[in-house]
């Protein structure tokens, strides 16, 4: 840091929930979130199929293989 400054060491932003309509509010954030970064996983994985098709290709005939040779 500049000039010898100090760091607090990091604090939550979000406080902890005291009751119960706190708790629902970080599910449904968390819940928010976590749907954010399944979207970004589902989008980084399609552009990097259309970037590199000989390795997308390979990669879903290895899956095909394993499900033609899945027992139930």
């Amino acid at each position: 840091m500049p000039d010898g400054e100090q760091r607090e060491p990091d604090q939550p932003d979000t406080p902890v929930p005291q009751d119960a309509e706190d708790l629902r509010e970080t599910e449904a954030a968390r819940r928010r979130r976590r749907a954010q970064f399944l979207r970004e996983l589902h989008e980084a994985k399609a552009l990097r199929d259309r970037v590199q098709p000989r390795r997308a290709r390979a990669a879903r005939m290895r899956q095909a293989m394993r499900m033609r040779t899945f027992r139930w």
